[in-house]
């Protein structure tokens, strides 16, 4: 396994704890948001300062990665209320929709089109993903504002995937970190100020959940996750962070009382294999049976 794959992995794993985490709703969605980044950017930028490991990019990329903080910031403002009005499982499945997103973004906008397998990976990692859920989800699902935010935050999520894997290919990873987790504070701070969410008077265990989100699910999490999609495919990066999905519902198993069922194993199985099958370069056997077929 390569190092970008190692660090893909690792992030997922750091991020997967962030549904369960917001689910507690110790503090309101958007103010979760904003301490994410807001702690993250305290540790980040006083460390690129002191190490010079800074580097400006032209105007038109810092833009980019400051626009690139600003869809993060909204993205996961939005997931957080989402999470907060419906279940971990909702918000995860639908932000999750944005593997098709990127497909398709990437397919119109970027010079590496979405090979065959992505398109097929895709779509059996997404029968994984309702498996996992199951139908009963399916027929209690609310159309309510929640529901159509946990759609936007996946569309936000896609556009981030595409931009960032642009302007990635330019920027250094920590710079870019840097750049995107100031405009994500920035962004956040002034929406909560102007709709007058507070800012302090939580419970310890409050506070101790939102400096693990910045820690571990944004600075950890997205300096590698950046990493992986800078040397990666954006489209296979989109596809994997799929897998947050099987790990969520495992700890909303434990944390949260959710029941895991046989039908969410398979379910969780059949997720994994799409995923796997995004990494294959070569058409999948059964295609090239048929092509052999028709000569």
């Amino acid at each position: 396994m390569t190092k970008p794959r190692i660090a893909l992995v690792i992030g997922i794993v750091c991020i997967s704890i962030f549904p369960v985490l917001v689910r507690l709703s110790l503090t309101p969605g958007l103010i979760s948001a904003f301490y994410r980044m807001a702690f993250a950017s305290a540790v980040i930028v006083p460390y690129v300062l002191l190490a010079k490991k800074f580097v400006i990019p032209s105007r038109k990329l810092f833009l980019l990665s400051s626009l690139c903080g600003l869809i993060f910031g909204l993205d996961v403002g939005v997931w957080n209320i989402a999470i907060q009005g419906s279940s971990a499982t909702q918000a995860t499945l639908l932000t999750n929709l944005s593997p098709v997103w990127v497909g398709i973004g990437a397919f119109l906008f970027l010079k590496d089109k979405p090979l065959r397998n992505f398109w097929i990976g895709t779509v059996i990692a997404l029968i994984g993903m309702v498996l996992l859920v199951g139908l009963r989800f399916f027929l209690k699902m609310e159309f309510n504002i929640p529901f159509f935010f946990a759609v936007l935050s996946g569309m936000l999520y896609a556009v981030y995937m595409l931009v960032s894997k642009f302007v990635l290919g330019e920027v250094d990873v920590v710079s870019f970190m840097t750049i995107s987790v100031m405009s994500s504070t920035i962004t956040l701070g002034l929406i909560c100020v102007a709709i007058g969410e507070p800012f302090s008077g939580f419970s310890n265990e409050g506070w101790l959940v939102l400096v693990i989100q910045g820690l571990v699910c944004q600075l950890l999490a997205w300096l590698l996750i950046s990493y992986a999609t800078k040397h990666m495919r954006a489209t296979r990066v989109s596809v994997s962070l799929l897998g947050q999905a099987i790990l969520a519902s495992i700890l909303a198993w434990i944390f949260l009382n959710e029941s895991i069922t046989l039908q969410m194993i398979i379910g969780g199985l059949v997720l994994l294999l799409g995923i796997r099958i995004t990494f294959y370069t070569k058409p999948l056997p059964l295609f090239r049976l048929s092509k052999k077929e028709k000569s």
